[in-house]
């Protein structure tokens, strides 16, 4: 069984030395806004990924909600292109349409223009009204390799049962899935034994879960030591 993936938000270099002494294996790079996560500056995307020999995916979102116009998906690829002209290898984004349903068109559209380029699938799937069928959705979009969610928009402390059932439904749903915002020890080798082999560290890889914190390495190496040891007990029991 191969080693879980341990993604660990950034937001400035400064939080570069403690996710990667950590033991993280890819950095997930935003900009905090006020309400949301907002795409990064490019000099941002490129300082980190000076810093950095860890893949590094950058947020693709240039608004508050969930949907987007021509004009700004237009904006968003040149921001990709800038990002990947910057050392990043990847992009996270997630749309939604009027009827809160996973946008494909849109995300099929970005992932058309950034060909060869691997992307993450964002939380808009908590928003969603019906999550199973937005998961039948996005399974087959080129280029995805995750999907952050927690189950809710109120985090796995509400989320969690229904995240595990999407992940014990089908095994392309735990292969993708990354939980993530309210993620804690206990769930980790539940979600293991479901399929599921990528966390997501948000405010728990920093000091008190504040953004005001550097991530730091003790907190991720413990998540680092907990995947690894969940892992190791889920393949002795395959066995």
């Amino acid at each position: 069984m191969s080693p879980a993936l341990l993604e660990v938000a950034v937001l400035d270099p400064r939080d570069v030395p403690g996710a990667t002494e950590g033991g993280a294996d890819r950095l997930h790079l935003a900009a905090s806004g006020p309400v949301v996560a907002m795409s990064p500056e490019p000099a941002i995307v490129s300082a980190v990924c000076r810093d950095s020999d860890l893949p590094v995916f950058v947020l693709l979102r240039l608004n508050d909600s969930w949907t987007t116009t021509g004009g700004e998906l237009t904006r968003l690829v040149g921001l990709a292109e800038d990002y990947l002209g910057c050392g990043a290898q990847g992009v996270s984004f997630g749309f939604l349409d009027a009827n809160l349903e996973v946008d494909v068109e849109v995300c099929t559209h970005l992932a058309s223009r950034l060909p060869g380029v691997s992307w993450t699938f964002g939380p808009a799937i908590d928003d969603t009204l019906e999550p199973q069928r937005s998961w039948r959705r996005l399974v087959d979009l080129p280029g995805l390799v995750g999907v952050r969610s927690a189950g809710s928009p109120r985090g796995l402390e509400v989320g969690y049962d229904d995240l595990l059932a999407v992940a014990a439904a089908d095994p392309a749903f735990a292969r993708l899935l990354l939980p993530g915002a309210g993620l804690l020890a206990e769930h980790v080798p539940w979600f293991i034994r479901a399929g599921v082999q990528q966390f997501h560290l948000g405010p728990q890889a920093r000091p008190g879960g504040s953004v005001k914190a550097y991530v730091d390495a003790g907190h991720v190496r413990s998540w680092r030591l907990l995947l690894d040891d969940a892992m190791d007990r889920a393949a002795r029991t395959a066995g």
